[in-house]
């Protein structure tokens, strides 16, 4: 396994750690749906399911973690939730957090952003966004 690769799974662990020690239980690792993957689905209460995605960076990295979770990963995420949620008939609050990891085992910082984003809606044929009236 790559060497980034490697840091990426640890990255996962240290953030569930992260959340268990902060009152989450974690529902699911590494769910998988199709192609498409959730990092961490967690339950914070009776009344929220939280979907993360970690992203671990070696400390002094040029660009932040929570910086590479752009619309074609948003848009990723947003339709393996919608899988989890049918899946597992869930009828509560759900929300999307990035958890971004800087550093590696035995010194890093932990960045949790709650509500990170929105879910991005798609509209029409071949998953293409469309605002307005088309012509």
């Amino acid at each position: 396994m790559a060497e980034h690769n490697i840091l990426g799974k640890w990255g996962e662990e240290a953030a569930a750690d992260y959340l268990r020690r902060e009152g989450y239980t974690i529902l699911a690792q590494d769910w998988k749906a199709g192609h498409r993957d959730i990092d961490i689905v967690a339950q914070k209460g009776a009344d929220m399911i939280v979907f993360v995605e970690v992203k671990t960076r070696r400390r002094g990295s040029a660009v932040a973690g929570e910086l590479a979770v752009d619309d074609e990963k948003i848009h990723s995420l947003t339709l393996a939730a919608n899988c989890y949620v049918k899946r597992n008939r869930i009828n509560c609050e759900i929300r999307f957090d990035i958890i971004s990891i800087s550093g590696g085992p035995g010194d890093y910082d932990v960045k949790h952003i709650e509500d990170a984003f929105y879910p991005k809606l798609i509209y029409g044929r071949a998953n293409k966004t469309y605002y307005g009236r088309r012509g």
